[in-house]
């Protein structure tokens, strides 16, 4: 794996963490996130390509004061490839970073080589139970333990179960809740007012780029969680059916954190996926 460096580029000059060396891969993170909470996708595919993973405009380091609407993601992202000289690129998205990426696909149709889609759609629809003020103490308690000590199975049983994890994860292993200390909340305080302003407003809006997808020549693979409530699974397979050259995976007794609750089974599939498209990879 190579170095890990970070670099700022565009408008509101975005952080982004770059890794190893070859083809570049373009990885977008979620809503609250950061480039860092994509490690367990850049770490491995590092190894064989080179990953951009910047913090999105509101998100992590990428500080922003004034109010921005989506398409500004999309002029920030074309900023980065330009920066970066990045002539073609597989992008990898999760959740918001998956509909970053079909826009950006969509945009940039020569550029864009492949589409790796995780726990997102272009229709996204989510089927979240009411939150009570009891999931909101759990959750706060188990968040600040799991910090002290991450993956302490104690706390998982205790407070992990019965705080709002239950609907991110389904398996409380400890490997997730470790990857939720050192990357969810980290990325959810960092997450800024205007960040949540726009994505909201675009959801209010009823957001739904599912006429657009036939547009889209790449060769595309999503996954998905089948207990995800934030996106369904429903609503993922959508996607997926109106894609044109697309594989499509579900994982049982998973949800909209599936990647650091199965991170080996995951990066199998993306490598297998890969290994059957070279050309989305091919430098020349």
């Amino acid at each position: 794996m190579g170095d890990r460096l970070s670099y700022t580029t565009g408008a509101v000059r975005l952080k982004v963490y770059v890794q190893g060396q070859g083809f570049p891969i373009l990885c977008l993170h979620g809503h609250p996130g950061s480039g860092n909470s994509l490690s367990v996708f850049t770490n491995h595919l590092s190894r064989r390509y080179q990953t951009f993973a910047p913090d999105l405009r509101g998100y992590g380091k990428s500080r922003v004061n004034d109010n921005f609407v989506m398409n500004d993601h999309l002029t920030d992202l074309e900023a980065l490839i330009d920066r970066f000289q990045i002539e073609k690129c597989l992008v990898l998205g999760w959740s918001l970073g998956g509909i970053l990426g079909m826009e950006l696909a969509l945009r940039l149709p020569t550029r864009v080589t492949g589409l790796i889609l995780v726990a997102t759609a272009a229709r996204p629809r989510g089927n979240h139970p009411p939150i009570t003020w009891q999931d909101n103490v759990y959750t706060g308690i188990a968040a600040l333990v799991n910090l002290l000590k991450p993956g302490w199975q104690w706390n998982i049983e205790t407070f992990g179960k019965r705080s709002l994890f239950r609907y991110l994860i389904q398996q409380h292993t400890p490997t997730a809740y470790k990857y939720i200390a050192q990357a969810a909340v980290p990325a959810y305080l960092q997450t800024s007012r205007p960040a949540t302003r726009a994505l909201w407003q675009a959801l209010q809006a009823g957001y739904n780029n599912i006429p657009e997808l036939r547009q889209i020549q790449c060769p595309s693979l999503v996954l998905a969680g089948a207990q995800d409530f934030h996106i369904t699974a429903d609503s993922s397979l959508e996607t997926a059916r109106n894609l044109k050259d697309c594989q499509w995976q579900c994982y049982p007794e998973t949800a909209h954190l599936f990647p650091w609750e199965i991170p080996d089974r995951v990066l199998n599939d993306i490598d297998y996926w890969l290994g059957a498209y070279p050309q989305i990879t091919d430098i020349r």
